[in-house]
């Protein structure tokens, strides 16, 4: 069977955001392009953009696709006895989520599309919708433990921050013991946990 006879259900959609994702990984946001795309996909140079006006228009698809799985990362049940467990679980699934797609993580959080693009409402929305599900996670995580004067969505903001920092030292290459990051990890939640009680 072709590669063209696997897309004619109308799946070519789908399929061109698998490929564009593998792409992404291997050749980053530069080397991604809708006619490379094409090439790879098996179909003609005109028919990615049946689906992705340009460029941006599936950056923006890539990106949407990578907050949907950060979504369902953070609204997951994670296991803990403790309040810390449970955030050191978020934590640790969060780094493990950027450094096994760090240039979709990249694409996500970077100038590409949020500074030197236009982002999608689509994008816009699920990117927004998974800071707020984290927003509401952290304060039911933190119930009883805000201080009177704490707001809980600054608190959020410091938190996933500090989260995205440890994030980008991985990615980068400047964290690459991961005992170490381990370790981190822990000093982090510990630092923000001890900020609270102040």
């Amino acid at each position: 069977m072709t590669t063209a006879h696997r897309y004619h259900h109308g799946d070519l959609h789908t399929a061109l955001l698998q490929e564009a994702g593998r792409l992404l990984m291997e050749q980053g946001i530069e080397g991604l392009s809708l006619r490379k795309l094409a090439e790879r996909a098996g179909v003609s140079r005109t028919a990615p953009y049946h689906h992705f006006k340009d460029k941006n228009a599936l950056l923006c698809a890539l990106a949407t696709q990578g907050f949907e799985s950060l979504d369902e990362l953070i609204r997951r049940q994670f296991k803990g006895a403790t309040l810390r467990e449970q955030m050191t679980a978020l934590v640790r699934e969060y780094l493990s989520f950027s450094v096994d797609q760090p240039e979709r993580y990249e694409l996500m959080f970077g100038r590409t599309l949020w500074k030197a693009g236009a982002p999608t409402p689509e994008l816009k929305s699920v990117a927004y919708r998974s800071f707020r599900h984290y927003t509401e996670r952290l304060a039911r995580m933190l119930d009883g433990r805000l201080p009177k004067a704490g707001d809980p969505l600054r608190i959020a903001q410091a938190s996933w921050a500090t989260v995205h920092g440890l994030c980008r030292l991985l990615i980068d290459g400047i964290y690459v013991n991961q005992q170490d990051m381990e370790a981190v990890c822990e000093q982090s939640v510990a630092l923000i946990l001890s900020a609270l009680d102040n």
